[in-house]
Protein backbone atom coordinates (compact mmCIF):
# COMPACT_ATOMS: atom_id res chain seq x y z
CA UNK A 1 0.00 0.00 0.00
CA UNK A 2 1.18 3.30 -0.80
CA UNK A 3 2.16 6.22 1.64
CA UNK A 4 -0.51 8.20 0.28
CA UNK A 5 -3.50 5.50 0.83
CA UNK A 6 -2.49 5.48 4.01
CA UNK A 7 -2.39 9.08 4.47
CA UNK A 8 -5.86 9.19 3.21
CA UNK A 9 -7.15 6.39 5.38
CA UNK A 10 -5.74 7.94 8.09
CA UNK A 11 -8.01 11.39 7.32
CA UNK A 12 -11.16 9.37 6.93
CA UNK A 13 -10.36 7.55 10.58
CA UNK A 14 -9.94 11.47 11.95
CA UNK A 15 -13.11 11.58 11.04
CA UNK A 16 -14.62 8.50 12.70
CA UNK A 17 -12.96 9.02 15.66
CA UNK A 18 -14.80 11.59 17.78
CA UNK A 19 -17.19 8.70 17.50
CA UNK A 20 -15.11 6.85 19.58
CA UNK A 21 -14.47 9.47 22.02
CA UNK A 22 -18.08 10.04 22.77
CA UNK A 23 -18.85 6.38 23.45
CA UNK A 24 -16.24 6.62 26.22
CA UNK A 25 -17.24 9.72 27.74
CA UNK A 26 -20.39 8.70 27.33
CA UNK A 27 -19.49 5.32 29.64
CA UNK A 28 -17.39 7.15 32.09
CA UNK A 29 -20.52 9.01 33.50
CA UNK A 30 -21.49 5.73 35.17
CA UNK A 31 -19.00 2.82 34.82
CA UNK A 32 -15.71 3.55 37.22
CA UNK A 33 -12.28 2.64 36.43
CA UNK A 34 -13.58 -0.51 33.80
CA UNK A 35 -11.45 1.89 30.50
CA UNK A 36 -10.23 -1.64 29.11
CA UNK A 37 -13.32 -2.80 29.37
CA UNK A 38 -14.71 -0.19 27.58
CA UNK A 39 -12.15 -0.36 25.14
CA UNK A 40 -12.12 -4.28 24.41
CA UNK A 41 -16.44 -3.57 23.91
CA UNK A 42 -15.77 -0.83 21.48
CA UNK A 43 -13.32 -3.02 19.50
CA UNK A 44 -15.94 -6.21 19.35
CA UNK A 45 -18.78 -3.51 18.17
CA UNK A 46 -16.78 -2.00 15.28
CA UNK A 47 -15.20 -5.75 14.47
CA UNK A 48 -18.66 -6.94 14.07
CA UNK A 49 -17.13 -9.87 17.29
CA UNK A 50 -18.97 -11.24 20.15
CA UNK A 51 -17.54 -10.19 23.55
CA UNK A 52 -17.63 -13.13 26.88
CA UNK A 53 -17.14 -10.94 30.15
CA UNK A 54 -15.56 -13.32 33.04
CA UNK A 55 -16.13 -12.04 36.59
CA UNK A 56 -17.88 -13.38 40.22
CA UNK A 57 -21.07 -11.85 41.42
CA UNK A 58 -21.50 -8.12 41.83
CA UNK A 59 -18.85 -6.37 39.82
CA UNK A 60 -21.08 -4.64 37.16
CA UNK A 61 -20.94 -7.04 34.46
CA UNK A 62 -24.53 -6.26 33.87
CA UNK A 63 -24.65 -2.92 34.56
CA UNK A 64 -21.41 -2.31 32.05
CA UNK A 65 -23.14 -4.01 29.23
CA UNK A 66 -26.23 -2.10 29.63
CA UNK A 67 -24.84 1.60 30.06
CA UNK A 68 -22.75 0.42 26.04
CA UNK A 69 -25.79 -0.62 24.95
CA UNK A 70 -28.05 2.50 25.94
CA UNK A 71 -25.06 4.31 24.17
CA UNK A 72 -25.97 3.39 20.84
CA UNK A 73 -29.31 3.84 19.14
CA UNK A 74 -30.30 0.09 18.79
CA UNK A 75 -32.54 -2.54 19.91
CA UNK A 76 -31.27 -3.54 23.06
CA UNK A 77 -32.49 -7.16 24.83
CA UNK A 78 -31.41 -8.84 27.62
CA UNK A 79 -31.59 -12.90 28.11
CA UNK A 80 -31.08 -14.07 31.98
CA UNK A 81 -30.15 -17.79 31.60
CA UNK A 82 -31.13 -20.08 33.91
CA UNK A 83 -31.11 -23.98 34.02
CA UNK A 84 -34.60 -24.16 33.53
CA UNK A 85 -34.30 -22.17 30.04
CA UNK A 86 -35.04 -24.22 26.85
CA UNK A 87 -34.09 -23.34 23.37
CA UNK A 88 -37.67 -21.68 22.21
CA UNK A 89 -36.96 -19.67 24.38
CA UNK A 90 -34.26 -17.63 22.47
CA UNK A 91 -34.82 -17.85 19.51
CA UNK A 92 -38.20 -18.21 19.35
CA UNK A 93 -41.00 -21.28 18.38
CA UNK A 94 -43.82 -22.02 15.80
CA UNK A 95 -47.42 -21.81 17.31
CA UNK A 96 -50.35 -23.63 16.11
CA UNK A 97 -53.51 -21.62 15.41
CA UNK A 98 -56.75 -23.56 15.34
CA UNK A 99 -58.78 -21.11 14.58
CA UNK A 100 -57.06 -20.56 10.98
CA UNK A 101 -55.27 -24.53 11.10
CA UNK A 102 -51.72 -22.96 10.65
CA UNK A 103 -48.51 -22.73 12.21
CA UNK A 104 -47.53 -18.46 13.49
CA UNK A 105 -43.74 -17.72 14.24
CA UNK A 106 -43.41 -15.99 17.59
CA UNK A 107 -39.51 -14.45 17.22
CA UNK A 108 -37.54 -14.92 19.99
CA UNK A 109 -35.41 -12.09 22.31
CA UNK A 110 -32.12 -13.13 19.76
CA UNK A 111 -34.13 -10.43 17.07
CA UNK A 112 -32.25 -7.54 18.55
CA UNK A 113 -29.00 -5.80 17.89
CA UNK A 114 -27.40 -5.92 20.80
CA UNK A 115 -28.15 -8.70 23.03
CA UNK A 116 -27.12 -9.82 26.30
CA UNK A 117 -26.67 -13.44 27.71
CA UNK A 118 -26.53 -12.72 31.32
CA UNK A 119 -24.77 -15.98 33.00
CA UNK A 120 -25.10 -17.56 29.90
CA UNK A 121 -23.02 -20.47 31.50
CA UNK A 122 -26.07 -21.25 34.27
CA UNK A 123 -28.13 -23.03 31.43
CA UNK A 124 -27.40 -25.91 30.46
CA UNK A 125 -25.78 -26.91 27.04
CA UNK A 126 -27.97 -27.54 24.87
CA UNK A 127 -29.59 -24.09 25.39
CA UNK A 128 -26.51 -22.20 25.05
CA UNK A 129 -25.92 -23.94 21.48
CA UNK A 130 -29.22 -22.04 20.12
CA UNK A 131 -26.67 -19.42 20.20
CA UNK A 132 -24.36 -20.92 18.01
CA UNK A 133 -26.46 -19.95 14.22
CA UNK A 134 -26.90 -16.90 15.73
CA UNK A 135 -23.62 -15.91 16.49
CA UNK A 136 -21.82 -17.27 13.43
CA UNK A 137 -24.16 -16.91 10.49
CA UNK A 138 -26.83 -13.85 12.09
CA UNK A 139 -29.50 -16.40 11.20
CA UNK A 140 -32.29 -18.04 13.18
CA UNK A 141 -33.83 -20.72 11.68
CA UNK A 142 -37.25 -21.55 13.27
CA UNK A 143 -39.19 -24.64 12.07
CA UNK A 144 -38.67 -24.64 8.42
CA UNK A 145 -37.88 -20.85 7.53
CA UNK A 146 -34.76 -18.94 7.75
CA UNK A 147 -34.59 -15.58 9.63
CA UNK A 148 -31.78 -13.30 8.75
CA UNK A 149 -31.21 -11.20 11.70
CA UNK A 150 -30.58 -7.29 11.73
CA UNK A 151 -27.13 -5.74 11.39
CA UNK A 152 -25.41 -4.79 13.87
CA UNK A 153 -25.48 -7.77 15.31
CA UNK A 154 -23.83 -8.62 18.63
CA UNK A 155 -23.64 -10.63 21.65
CA UNK A 156 -22.34 -9.24 24.71
CA UNK A 157 -22.68 -12.30 27.42
CA UNK A 158 -21.65 -12.73 31.03
CA UNK A 159 -20.36 -15.84 32.75
CA UNK A 160 -19.45 -16.74 36.38
CA UNK A 161 -16.24 -18.48 36.79
CA UNK A 162 -16.48 -22.20 36.64
CA UNK A 163 -15.97 -22.93 40.09
CA UNK A 164 -19.15 -21.46 41.21
CA UNK A 165 -22.22 -23.26 41.84
CA UNK A 166 -24.87 -24.02 39.34
CA UNK A 167 -22.27 -23.40 36.10
CA UNK A 168 -22.48 -25.42 33.34
CA UNK A 169 -18.96 -24.91 31.29
CA UNK A 170 -19.34 -23.45 27.44
CA UNK A 171 -19.14 -25.93 24.91
CA UNK A 172 -15.61 -25.57 22.61
CA UNK A 173 -17.88 -24.74 20.06
CA UNK A 174 -19.57 -21.89 21.17
CA UNK A 175 -16.75 -20.20 23.55
CA UNK A 176 -14.90 -20.06 19.89
CA UNK A 177 -17.50 -17.88 18.44
CA UNK A 178 -16.80 -14.97 20.93
CA UNK A 179 -14.30 -13.11 19.49
CA UNK A 180 -12.46 -11.99 22.60
CA UNK A 181 -12.78 -13.17 26.34
CA UNK A 182 -12.60 -10.27 29.06
CA UNK A 183 -11.91 -10.95 32.15
CA UNK A 184 -13.00 -8.40 35.26
CA UNK A 185 -11.45 -8.18 38.60
CA UNK A 186 -11.96 -6.42 41.93
CA UNK A 187 -12.10 -2.56 42.01
CA UNK A 188 -8.99 -0.33 43.37
CA UNK A 189 -9.96 1.20 46.83
CA UNK A 190 -10.03 4.54 45.03
CA UNK A 191 -12.30 3.39 42.48
CA UNK A 192 -14.61 1.18 45.06
CA UNK A 193 -14.96 4.91 46.89
CA UNK A 194 -16.24 6.61 43.35
CA UNK A 195 -18.67 3.65 42.97
CA UNK A 196 -20.05 3.82 46.67
CA UNK A 197 -20.18 7.98 46.39
CA UNK A 198 -21.98 7.87 42.99
CA UNK A 199 -24.31 4.96 43.44
CA UNK A 200 -25.08 6.07 46.74
CA UNK A 201 -25.91 10.15 46.01
CA UNK A 202 -30.05 9.80 45.27
CA UNK A 203 -30.19 10.84 41.62
CA UNK A 204 -27.66 7.85 39.25
CA UNK A 205 -26.21 8.87 36.63
CA UNK A 206 -27.69 7.97 33.17
CA UNK A 207 -26.24 8.61 30.06
CA UNK A 208 -27.00 9.60 26.11
CA UNK A 209 -27.60 7.65 22.94
CA UNK A 210 -24.23 9.14 20.68
CA UNK A 211 -24.16 6.53 17.69
CA UNK A 212 -26.45 4.86 15.50
CA UNK A 213 -26.41 1.92 13.73
CA UNK A 214 -25.46 3.27 10.31
CA UNK A 215 -22.46 4.99 12.27
CA UNK A 216 -21.36 1.43 13.16
CA UNK A 217 -21.61 -0.18 9.32
CA UNK A 218 -19.49 2.59 8.31
CA UNK A 219 -16.86 2.38 10.41
CA UNK A 220 -17.11 -1.77 9.67
CA UNK A 221 -16.61 -1.23 6.54
CA UNK A 222 -13.62 1.17 6.62
CA UNK A 223 -11.74 -0.75 9.25
CA UNK A 224 -10.42 -3.82 6.68
CA UNK A 225 -8.84 -0.92 5.51
CA UNK A 226 -6.41 -0.64 7.93
CA UNK A 227 -3.00 -1.23 6.53
CA UNK A 228 -1.68 -4.50 7.94
CA UNK A 229 2.32 -4.70 6.81
CA UNK A 230 3.23 -8.91 5.53
CA UNK A 231 5.28 -8.46 8.69
CA UNK A 232 2.47 -8.36 10.96
CA UNK A 233 0.47 -10.76 9.34
CA UNK A 234 3.72 -13.40 9.75
CA UNK A 235 3.75 -12.17 13.51
CA UNK A 236 0.20 -13.31 14.06
CA UNK A 237 0.02 -16.14 12.37
CA UNK A 238 3.51 -17.40 14.24
CA UNK A 239 1.96 -16.50 17.44
CA UNK A 240 -1.10 -18.85 16.25
CA UNK A 241 0.94 -21.37 15.17
CA UNK A 242 2.87 -21.40 18.33
CA UNK A 243 0.08 -22.78 20.44
CA UNK A 244 -0.59 -25.45 18.07
CA UNK A 245 3.78 -26.25 17.70
CA UNK A 246 4.86 -25.15 20.63
CA UNK A 247 8.47 -26.69 20.58
CA UNK A 248 9.33 -25.31 16.69
CA UNK A 249 9.32 -21.83 18.97
CA UNK A 250 11.33 -23.21 21.77
CA UNK A 251 8.57 -23.60 24.02
CA UNK A 252 8.87 -27.23 25.09
CA UNK A 253 8.10 -26.67 28.64
CA UNK A 254 4.46 -25.59 28.11
CA UNK A 255 4.03 -28.66 24.94
CA UNK A 256 2.35 -30.95 27.61
CA UNK A 257 0.28 -28.20 28.53
CA UNK A 258 -1.62 -27.45 25.83
CA UNK A 259 -4.00 -29.98 25.00
CA UNK A 260 -5.47 -27.73 21.70
CA UNK A 261 -4.51 -24.99 20.13
CA UNK A 262 -6.12 -21.79 18.55
CA UNK A 263 -7.75 -22.60 15.21
CA UNK A 264 -7.64 -20.62 12.42
CA UNK A 265 -11.13 -18.70 13.57
CA UNK A 266 -8.48 -17.59 15.75
CA UNK A 267 -5.99 -15.94 13.55
CA UNK A 268 -8.53 -13.83 11.90
CA UNK A 269 -9.86 -12.95 15.22
CA UNK A 270 -6.70 -11.32 15.92
CA UNK A 271 -6.43 -9.11 12.79
CA UNK A 272 -9.06 -8.05 13.37
CA UNK A 273 -9.28 -6.90 16.47
CA UNK A 274 -5.97 -5.27 15.98
CA UNK A 275 -6.99 -3.58 13.13
CA UNK A 276 -9.60 -2.25 15.45
CA UNK A 277 -7.40 -1.61 18.57
CA UNK A 278 -5.10 0.60 15.73
CA UNK A 279 -8.46 2.56 14.85
CA UNK A 280 -9.37 3.45 18.27
CA UNK A 281 -5.69 4.80 18.86
CA UNK A 282 -6.68 7.37 15.58
CA UNK A 283 -4.19 5.05 13.40
CA UNK A 284 -4.45 3.89 10.10
CA UNK A 285 -1.75 1.56 10.23
CA UNK A 286 -1.03 -1.80 12.51
CA UNK A 287 1.61 -1.89 14.92
CA UNK A 288 3.15 -5.47 17.16
CA UNK A 289 1.62 -3.19 19.95
CA UNK A 290 -1.84 -3.38 19.05
CA UNK A 291 -1.29 -7.26 18.51
CA UNK A 292 0.07 -7.63 22.01
CA UNK A 293 -2.72 -5.41 22.99
CA UNK A 294 -5.83 -7.87 22.31
CA UNK A 295 -3.97 -11.19 22.30
CA UNK A 296 -5.25 -12.32 25.89
CA UNK A 297 -8.52 -11.49 24.94
CA UNK A 298 -8.55 -13.04 21.78
CA UNK A 299 -6.48 -16.28 22.34
CA UNK A 300 -7.50 -16.97 26.81
CA UNK A 301 -10.47 -18.69 25.61
CA UNK A 302 -9.01 -20.92 22.40
CA UNK A 303 -6.04 -22.34 24.14
CA UNK A 304 -7.56 -26.09 25.55
CA UNK A 305 -5.13 -27.11 28.71
CA UNK A 306 -4.80 -30.10 29.72
CA UNK A 307 -5.26 -31.87 32.71
CA UNK A 308 -1.81 -31.44 34.07
CA UNK A 309 -2.22 -27.67 33.40
CA UNK A 310 -4.70 -27.43 36.07
CA UNK A 311 -2.95 -29.53 38.16
CA UNK A 312 -0.09 -26.91 38.49
CA UNK A 313 -2.14 -24.22 38.25
CA UNK A 314 -1.44 -23.30 35.14
CA UNK A 315 -3.83 -20.80 33.13
CA UNK A 316 -4.24 -19.70 29.67
CA UNK A 317 -2.99 -16.41 30.40
CA UNK A 318 0.15 -17.62 31.59
CA UNK A 319 0.54 -19.50 28.47
CA UNK A 320 -0.05 -16.50 26.59
CA UNK A 321 2.55 -14.34 27.82
CA UNK A 322 5.33 -16.79 27.15
CA UNK A 323 4.05 -17.34 23.72
CA UNK A 324 4.80 -13.09 23.43
CA UNK A 325 8.06 -13.65 24.62
CA UNK A 326 9.41 -16.33 22.77
CA UNK A 327 7.91 -15.19 18.98
CA UNK A 328 10.11 -12.78 17.39
CA UNK A 329 8.27 -9.41 16.87
CA UNK A 330 8.89 -7.74 13.66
Amino acid sequence: MESNDIKEIGKQIEKEYPVIKQIQNEASKVIVGQTDIIEKFIIGLIAGGHVLIEGVPGLAKTLTIKTLSDIIQTKFKRIQFTPDMLPADIIGTTIYNPQKHEFTTKKGPVFANLILADEINRAPAKVQSALLEAMEEHQVTIGDETYLLEEPFMVMATQNPLEQEGTYPLPEAQIDRFMMKLKIGYPSKDDELKIMERMTAGEKPSVSSVIAPEDIMRIRKLLPSVYMDAKIGKYIVDLIFATREPEKYDLKDIKDFIGCGASPRATLALASAARAEAFIAGRAFVTPDDVKAVAYDVLRHRIILTYEAEAEEIDSDGIIKELLAAVDVP
